[in-house]
């Protein structure tokens, strides 16, 4: 396929007779720039979870209704006519995907009371459900599984599959994890056939071009500690292992996919290196070969290989890697040519951007989409149709439909009540350690046209984790765009043990909770205020799960900082945690000798700053009782501390629309009224 730039029309319409609210949301006309209110960052988005089959003749999607999700289904050659419509009645919808040209897979859930001696403990189950485009014919994957009991059964109805390989090239047949065993199952019957039966020491699968298990990944224990091991299967089935891997060394290798040649495979990998990149792996001889792509400074996160039987078959069409935000690099010409084509239709601009290794410290400037980009969310197999999503970190942005080829159809705007200009601007910046280590941030600040040029009363909002990171994104929690819209900056530091900007950062937050890791959101504040974007006497912090941790040590360390703090679902004890850590084998290994440092809840009676901690009831993943016991001693330190338990809220997302206006409602007013005599914007 040749898509020329010049063939590209970008239609301010859909085609003629388009009816109906989904078709084209109005874009704000209004020039007086009023902030959203809390219910409007709480709604679901308009639209979301958009991708087109993969033939390209229909496209599915999320439709926010209030409380409710509702599955769409477009005829992609005629928008003109209303689509679809999909529901639910008893369990919530949360996602929707192609598997097949007529067949969906839809995640679903629902709140699940668990009895436990004399109570129950509150949690959230998800189920995988198959339908056809139509909605009127659903399966349960698990109901090929061939139960002995009436017991088994029942657990069989709360498990839910996930699948392993959507077998492109067979138009009936599905691969899924069914319990521990590898299951083909028969769309078209729902009927299994196991075709592999796994041990207990497997933990992942991977499928080469023809659908065929070729590698698995197992862990074990030996005289070097646990470890994980990369398995190829030979033509005679047997497995073999290839590499292993100690999970104390934190090293990756992971198979990303395999060449035509069966000899061939791609993997991820770190060794020897600050960070992954991908290689090609020669499994006759078990080495690693000639590095495929690297990023001189992020990391390498994958390979898209064309699975579809056809002329691009086996061909290697991008590489994806950790930028700024998650970023996919076209090889495929027709690929980068699609891509290029909409970025110039739509006035997509790359601006200079300064970028640091945190490795070397060495510096270097790139272009890059700063302020609008284009994701390419899904694309059919003959790359004619498409969907497009262009946005922004602080704008919602808008969905396209690239269709022939040549029309650039505008869908809709997941959040048309949201104004951009009311959201501020994010760039990403970079400061110095008290120890001299480059710290990579997130600089958010307001509008300049409504709370003036700054300095900003400011919040410093670390990432949970710890090991994970921010995107230069849309935030789906809508922390970051609530706080701009009130006028205060938000600086997002990735902080020394924050994962996806190289091994060296990673590893440098061992052992150093609420230590140096602290100290690199502190230097944060010192370079902001230096910098002209804080003002210093009005900085707050806020974080959930290990943010919520660093919330609660921000009131605790005597650095006089921080005005307020906000800890949601905050580990408040560490010697908890890591009794939990101990008896999961993998992060007892991995994590457990990471997690060392101040221990907030044996020091919360000396809490300096007022605090507001909120924890949801239905938290699985950090268990209420961290921030009982915290705020329990941390109310004898004579601090305004402010507790919030949240009914039916779990770890993240909100199960109702209106407990995701509760939260957000929480952080809002404790920010506005009680972050200090008079709120975080009020002079000291």
């Amino acid at each position: 396929m040749s898509l020329k730039v010049s063939t590209i029309a970008l239609s301010l319409a859909l085609a003629a007779g388009a009816s109906g609210a989904w078709a084209l949301s109005a874009s704000l006309q209004d020039p007086v720039r009023v902030p959203p209110t809390v219910e409007q960052f709480a709604a679901f988005p308009y639209l979301s979870s958009l991708s087109v089959s993969p033939d390209g003749r229909h496209m599915v999607g999320l439709e926010g209704r209030g409380e409710d999700q509702v599955i769409l289904v477009w005829n992609t050659a005629d928008l003109s006519r209303e689509p679809v419509r999909i529901g639910a009645a008893e369990m919530k919808i949360r996602g929707v995907q192609f598997i097949k040209n007529d067949r969906l897979a839809v995640t679903l859930w629902q709140t699940w009371d668990i009895p436990i001696g004399g109570g129950t403990n509150g949690t959230f189950i998800s189920k995988l459900m198959i339908t056809d485009l139509q909605g009127r014919n659903w399966r349960d994957p698990m109901d090929a599984l061939r139960t002995r009991s009436e017991g088994e059964a029942a657990a069989a109805r709360r498990a839910s599959p996930t699948i392993l390989d959507t077998l492109p090239n067979d138009p009936h047949n599905i691969l899924a994890l069914l319990g521990n065993d590898v299951y083909r199952i028969n769309l078209q019957t729902n009927r299994g056939e196991r075709i592999h039966r796994s041990g207990e020491r497997v933990i992942a699968y991977d499928t080469d071009l023809t659908g065929e298990l070729r590698t698995r990944t197992i862990t074990d224990r030996d005289s070097g500690g646990l470890y994980i091991a990369t398995q190829f299967r030979s033509a005679n089935s047997v497995w073999d292992e290839h590499i292993r891997t100690y999970i104390k060394d934190r090293e990756v290798f992971a198979v990303a996919g395999f060449s035509t040649d069966p000899n061939i495979a791609y993997v991820v990998s770190n060794r020897g290196r600050d960070k992954a990149a991908i290689f090609e792996y020669d499994i006759a001889n078990r080495r690693l070969g000639e590095v495929l792509f690297e990023h001189p400074l992020f990391e390498a996160t994958g390979v898209a290989v064309e699975t579809t039987q056809g002329p691009k078959f086996g061909e290697i069409l991008g590489f994806g890697y950790s930028g700024p935000r998650s970023e996919f690099y076209a090889v495929d010409p027709d690929l980068a040519a699609l891509r290029q084509g909409v970025e110039q239709a739509l006035g997509i601009e790359q601006t200079p951007v300064r970028i640091v290794d945190p490795a070397t410290g060495r510096a270097r400037t790139i272009r890059y989409a700063n302020d609008r980009y284009v994701d390419i969310v899904s694309y059919s197999d003959d790359l004619n149709t498409a969907v497009l999503f262009v946005g922004g970190v602080n704008d919602p942005g808008e969905y396209f439909l690239l269709r022939n080829k040549t029309e650039l159809l505008p869908i809709a705007k997941p959040y048309p009540q949201l104004d951009p200009a009311t959201l501020g601007t994010t760039e990403l910046v970079y400061y110095k350690a008290r120890d001299g280590l480059d710290i990579p941030a997130f600089l958010s600040k307001p509008s300049a046209e409504m709370y003036g040029p700054g300095p900003y009363p400011m919040v410093v909002m670390p990432h949970g984790g710890p090991w994970s990171r921010d995107q230069m994104d849309w935030d789906g929690s809508m922390w970051r765009q609530l706080m701009t819209s009130r006028g205060y900056a938000v600086l997002q530091p990735q902080f020394r043990g924050s994962d996806g900007w190289g091994d060296r950062l990673w590893k440098a937050g061992d052992n150093e909770w609420g230590q140096t890791m602290q100290d690199d959101l502190d230097d944060g504040v010192t370079w902001a205020v230096a910098e002209g974007h804080a003002i210093s006497d009005r900085v707050a912090m806020y974080g959930f799960s290990y943010g919520g941790y660093a919330a609660m040590v921000a009131g605790i360390r005597p650095n006089g900082l921080y005005r307020c703090s906000i800890a949601g679902a905050g580990v408040s004890d560490l010697t908890k945690i890591r009794s939990s850590l101990f008896r999961n084998p993998y992060t007892r290994e991995a994590q457990l000798e990471t997690v060392n440092g101040l221990n907030p809840v044996s020091r919360a009676s000396e809490v300096s700053i007022p605090m507001l901690v909120f924890h949801g009831s239905r938290d699985t993943t950090v268990l209420l009782e961290q921030s009982e016991g915290f705020v329990s001693a941390a109310r004898s330190s004579g601090q305004n501390i402010q507790y919030e338990v949240i009914p039916d809220y779990g770890h993240g997302p909100a199960w109702t629309r209106a407990i995701a206006a509760q939260q957000l409602r929480l952080v809002d007013d404790y920010l506005k009224t009680s972050c200090g005599e008079g709120g975080l914007a009020a002079p000291r």
